[in-house]
């Protein structure tokens, strides 16, 4: 190629780039003829140089503008440090500063930070300048979020109000904001809805403040700046840190200390008894009150970031609600004593009472572990309740005791197995439930024979629970039975069922009671109680009154009977009554009508055969010989069944 041979040369790529281009142009200023092909390859080298000049000026201009940007940046940055680092040097905290817009412009600085770090990683630096400015603008940035960690901190604690447990005032809906406050970062509209979306319509009316109102907004605003610097879990874990202590602290102030299983499992009963009348009434205000007011105050705090809310939420609470919750366990595994199952109940209800709160509060799967315990809970304490109740009636017929029960009234097991079934009618809805469930749990009891009658079962009234307490109250009248024979004297023995069982149907006619068992059992009972009471009659007064009649029929004002025999029955009349006095002025009958009743009836049988007697005996006995008139014989029937014994022996009254 003449003076274009230079291929080989040891020329540098660029210059043999500007000699070819030479070359070229000297080519084409001769007027040689060109093929085609030659033409194509021209325009193709036209083209990329062309492409190559358009490129390199656009470099030009970027680095141009990108100088201008980063000078912008750069001097920006200086502010916002100017503005961050003066606060590091000051020891106070910036919310307690004692002019209101020393906050706002605080977190206005560490706002334009993370701006400015968003816009120094969006270029593409090549000089060491641009990496320093870089890394100076996340350190500003990470020191802005450290104070603001540290204000979040101090804020949340120096502003939350202390628990009032006795009395608790109604949260204000409309917070009011005051001049300087960081409301920039809060959504105004949130506030108007958080209430009742957050907790639930039910919930709505028991929410109290549980940090002051005016701090909320300031704490909100400090949270939305820290989540969009993605500072989100700091702000979190310092959330959580407080709330969880602030739960804890209520739970103290509800008399709640943490107690494990065993601790409960080995208390007595009169210490188990308080705490579980402690626990009713904590789990009550903290479920209802406490955790409502808890969840309206993440709401308020965290409610615009998705799911954050909630979550902080159930871990500030979680450990709390466990806490509580053990203490149900605890009472659901352990012994089942009769004497626990009114107050097994009444957890049961309380836990009930609150589940959908629960289901409210703890909801998705981020509630789902306190949820599904809560849950656990109710079950194990129904369940306990059946099997406390099946332990009732083992411990009514297992009831004994070596020795008859004095003066034959009415036995301690009565008035306990009835005033506890009163008791419990006031848990009748939860009874129906848990006794329905299943079979009856006194399969093999004596009341399987005693079916509802026709108008029970079309009025509904013979529910799980009549059926139960039905069970209970025949198995209690069968240990009535045994507890009788242990008298010698079949009018006592009598006279003790007669008074017991006439207690249980005045126990269920009077009360409560009486919709349960229904009017047939009730009028089923009245009549064994007469069937007693003749009975007890007969043992104590037909053999005595015989003495009376004449050849054991009464004939009145008949001389048939020789002198002899009327003072022989008179004389075993009077043993027999002073005996009967003496025996029965011990026992008693506590119930003042059925005692005034028993001694009428007793009086009507025996009094008009006496006098009949007397009369006879005045025309046929010496005076000296008759010890009581019939008046006084009507007025020693009424010191009968006083239970205190007195005797007539050596006693003349005429």
């Amino acid at each position: 190629m003449g003076d274009c041979e230079f291929m080989g040369s040891d020329l540098g790529v660029e210059e043999r780039l500007i000699a070819a281009a030479n070359c070229i142009i000297k080519g084409l200023s001769s007027n040689i003829s060109l093929s085609d092909d030659t033409k194509s390859v021209m325009v193709d080298l036209c083209s990329k140089l062309s492409l190559i000049t358009t490129q390199n000026h656009q470099i030009g201009v970027t680095k141009d503008r990108d100088v201008g940007l980063v000078d912008e940046i750069e001097s920006r940055l200086n502010v916002v440090q100017k503005k961050i680092m003066g606060w590091e040097a000051d020891q106070s905290m910036i919310w307690d500063s004692a002019f209101p817009n020393d906050a706002c412009e605080y977190l206005n600085a560490a706002d334009d930070a993370w701006e400015l770090v968003g816009k120094l990683e969006s270029l593409c630096f090549e000089d060491e300048h641009g990496y320093e400015l870089s890394r100076k603008a996340h350190d500003v940035l990470q020191t802005a979020m450290a104070r603001l960690e540290e204000e979040f901190r101090h804020l949340l604690a120096k502003s939350s109000l202390e628990y009032e447990p006795e009395s608790m005032s109604s949260h204000v809906t409309e917070d009011s904001v005051e001049e300087g406050s960081t409301s920039l970062y809060r959504d105004e509209s949130f506030e108007s809805s958080v209430r009742s979306c957050s907790v639930g319509r039910t919930l709505e009316n028991s929410i109290i403040d549980l940090v002051n109102s005016d701090a909320v907004i300031e704490l909100r605003g400090i949270a939305n700046v820290m989540f969009k610097a993605g500072y989100d879990q700091e702000c979190i874990q310092a959330y959580n840190h407080l709330r969880r202590e602030a739960l804890n602290e209520c739970l103290s102030m509800l008399e709640m200390e943490k107690m494990s299983i065993e601790d409960v499992l080995k208390m007595d009963w009169v210490t188990l008894n308080s705490k579980i009348r402690k626990w009713n009434r904590a789990m009550k205000r903290f479920v209802r009150v406490y955790l409502a007011s808890e969840k309206f105050l993440c709401d308020q705090v965290f409610g615009d970031e998705g799911l954050v809310s909630l979550s902080c939420f159930v871990e500030s609470s979680k450990a709390s609600m466990l806490q509580l919750l053990n203490f149900g366990e605890a009472m659901a595994i352990g012994p089942h004593p009769p004497e626990k199952l009114n107050r097994i109940l009444e957890m049961y209800e309380v836990v009930g009472e609150h589940l959908s709160d629960i289901d409210t509060l703890y909801c998705d799967d981020v509630g789902y572990l306190v949820r599904i315990e809560y849950h656990d809970v109710l079950n194990s304490l129904g369940k306990s309740v059946t099997a406390t109740f099946l332990e009732f009636g083992k411990a009514i017929a297992a009831n004994t005791s070596p020795n008859a029960f004095a003066g034959g009234g009415i036995h301690h097991l009565t008035k306990y197995v009835m005033n506890y079934l009163l008791i419990l009618t006031d848990y009748g809805d939860s009874l129906n439930v848990l006794l329905g469930d299943g079979e009856d749990v006194y399969p093999n009891s004596p009341s399987s024979s005693e079916n509802p009658s026709r108008e029970e079962e079309k009025e509904g009234e013979f529910s799980p629970m009549a059926r139960h307490f039905r069970s209970v109250a025949t198995i209690l009248e069968s240990n009535l039975e045994e507890k009788s024979k242990q008298y010698k004297d079949p009018a006592l023995q009598h006279f003790f069922l007669m008074n017991n069982i006439h207690y249980m149907a005045q126990k269920v006619r009077g009360s409560e009671l009486s919709q349960i068992f229904g009017e047939d059992w009730v009028r089923k009972r009245y009549m064994n109680f007469q069937q007693h009471v003749l009975n007890y009659k007969r043992a104590s007064w037909n053999s005595i009154v015989l003495y009376l009649m004449e050849d054991g029929v009464q004939h009145p004002g008949s001389n048939s009977v020789s002198r002899n025999v009327l003072k022989e029955r008179l004389r075993s009349f009077n043993v027999a009554f002073e005996e009967i006095y003496k025996t029965q002025t011990s026992w008693i009958i506590h119930d003042s009508r059925l005692r005034d009743d028993l001694r009428i009836s007793t009086s009507l049988q025996v009094i008009p055969a006496y006098r009949a007697f007397f009369g006879r005996c005045n025309n046929h006995v010496s005076d000296k010989l008759i010890k009581y008139t019939p008046d006084d014989l009507e007025g020693f029937l009424l010191d009968l069944f006083e239970g205190s014994p007195k005797s007539l022996a050596n006693t003349n009254r005429r």
